[in-house]
């Protein structure tokens, strides 16, 4: 990841309001067409983001839309291994879902459904109203035969959509890609002897993606909310077990990315982007020791959602390691208020105070393009973003 001495870097999180055209055509599942309209409309989608001041930009993360299949599903085309099968009644379930601890506090709310609408947000799947009641789901992904990757097509085709896009501009690019945890962790395995067997077969299928982003010069961005979420999939474990488990899983990351360039890795972690309380979520202090073990340059962490503002404090405790940069959010997706330039500028030197300027860059909680009302507010923060980040750089430079 670049520095700089004078100015706080600027980026976000990953998923970008979509043109509507685009989203037509995915609508309408017509295959060539968006083939033909994606590189143009990441071409697009960078001008706005250097339009609002952005310094590390990407393509919105317009091709897991486009292939049909959303935040994770994208990468499902492109591993093979698992199949989807009917849900055994008689095994238990090999973890819960993504607030079940959230859940035993507001079983009313759950109950109702209007979790999943949330706010600014769309209906998610499988709610026709807010207030519907859950579908319980039939299937399960279920790990069948070996862990392969197979999709060198597809991610070179994104490295080249974006990469057209940057030429003769002045921003780096970065990629997303899902994270071993995030991928594998939630399907359960019937073909390797045991599960850490799995889990690093995972990791080593996704290793060639994230070769293909780092040796084409862009950064890495591994997805993985998982590290932070994963308290909530295990209600009855006590902290010492989830950071066992999360002690095993820094080192399957890790493996994922051996004899990659870290400077040009950063890691995404959240407590998930649902609109819900959050009152369960794991503290950072938990977790922040264990995190900066990942082998990246950058961690980059939910820092502006009302639930973790405050944790800024842990790094007066966890000390960044030498050379590493942090990435908070500093605008969230979890509100359409689009936070007051300033607000941004105090959160970020408030940071700078624990971890240093030179260590710090500018980030959103995650991707926004889907979570937040509408596309202009989205660009509204972004810029707000850039516009804080400014003013905080002036801040310290002064002080």
């Amino acid at each position: 990841m670049r520095r700089d001495s004078h100015r706080i870097l600027t980026t976000h999180g990953g998923n970008l309001p979509r043109p509507a055209d685009l989203d037509r055509l995915i609508a309408d599942g017509a295959r060539s067409a968006i083939d033909e309209r994606l590189p143009v409309a990441v071409g697009e989608v960078v001008d706005l983001q250097i339009a609002c001041g952005l310094d590390t930009v990407n393509d919105g993360e317009y091709v897991k839309a486009a292939n049909l299949s959303g935040y994770s599903g994208y990468i499902h085309a492109r591993v093979t291994g698992w199949e989807t099968l009917p849900i055994d009644p008689d095994a238990p379930p090999k973890r819960e879902y993504v607030a079940a601890r959230d859940k035993a506090d507001f079983p009313g709310m759950y109950a109702s459904g209007l979790w999943l609408a949330g706010s600014g947000g769309p209906v998610r799947p499988g709610f026709s109203t807010p207030g519907a009641a859950p579908k319980p789901p039939t299937t399960e992904r279920v790990c069948t035969s070996p862990v392969t990757y197979t999709g060198q097509d597809a991610i070179a085709a994104d490295i080249a959509a974006l990469k057209t896009a940057l030429a003769g501009r002045e921003a780096d690019g970065f990629i997303a890609a899902l994270g071993p945890l995030s991928l594998g962790a939630g399907a359960r395995n019937l073909y390797y002897p045991s599960e850490d067997d799995y889990m690093y077969a995972v990791a080593e299928a996704l290793r060639e993606e994230y070769k293909a982003v780092t040796d084409a010069g862009l950064v890495l961005q591994i997805d993985e909310p998982e590290f932070a979420t994963t308290w909530q999939f295990h209600p009855t474990w006590t902290i010492e077990e989830l950071r066992r488990y999360l002690e095993s899983a820094v080192e399957i990351i890790n493996h994922s990315i051996a004899g990659l360039p870290a400077e040009q890795i950063r890691m995404h972690t959240c407590w998930g982007s649902g609109h819900r309380p959050h009152t369960q979520d794991i503290g950072l202090e938990h977790i922040a020791d264990l995190l900066i073990k990942v082998n990246t340059g950058a961690y980059a962490i939910e820092a502006g959602n009302v639930r973790h503002a405050h944790e800024w404090r842990v790094w007066e405790d966890v000390k960044l390691p030498e050379g590493k940069i942090l990435i908070p959010g500093v605008v969230s997706h979890a509100t359409d208020l689009v936070e007051h330039p300033q607000l941004v500028a105090e959160r970020l030197v408030n940071y700078a105070s624990v971890v240093g300027r030179e260590n710090l860059h500018a980030g959103t909680d995650c991707g926004i393009g889907s979570r937040v009302g509408h596309e202009e507010i989205v660009w509204a923060k972004l810029s707000a973003l850039a516009e804080g980040a400014a003013i905080a750089a002036e801040r310290l430079r002064n002080n």
